[in-house]
């Protein structure tokens, strides 16, 4: 089973991870509550999960750069999407209130989710498995 698991590119690895982040968070959004889960961990845990999305997506697309770029990149992107619900128009209001308006862009400023993307983009940068690959190479 390992041998199968070291022949897969990382990209996939990444792809696959990619996938179970965003199941992982959407039931974690829907059933959180109901699964008798704390506030804390349903909300900032997705967005923790949110933040591992963005660096996965960020990593699918810049194959080459290495990881703490990727994590550097994607922390970017969170901010600047937490920045962005600052800015208000009845067009973009209206598109939060849907249910991809609000997993894409969220509702609320909140200082609080930079963190929690910090540390989602900080596990998955951990976890990435182009980074295990450039340290552990086949041999």
């Amino acid at each position: 089973m390992r041998k199968i698991i070291q022949t897969r590119s990382p990209q996939l690895l990444r792809l696959a991870a990619l996938f179970f982040v965003i199941v992982l968070g959407l039931v974690l959004r829907r059933f959180g509550y109901a699964a008798g889960l704390p506030f804390i961990v349903v909300k900032y845990g997705g967005s923790a999960l949110w933040g591992a999305m963005v660096y996965l997506l960020v990593a699918l697309f810049v194959t080459r750069s290495r990881p703490a770029v990727i994590a550097v990149t994607a922390l970017f992107i969170a901010i600047s999407v937490e920045l962005f619900r600052l800015y208000h128009t009845p067009w973009l209001d209206a598109f939060r209130l849907t249910t991809a308006g609000a997993l894409l862009l969220g509702r609320v400023f909140s200082l609080w989710n930079m963190l929690a993307y910090a540390i989602g983009i900080a596990a998955a940068c951990a976890f990435d498995p182009a980074r295990r690959a450039a340290t552990h190479p086949r041999g």
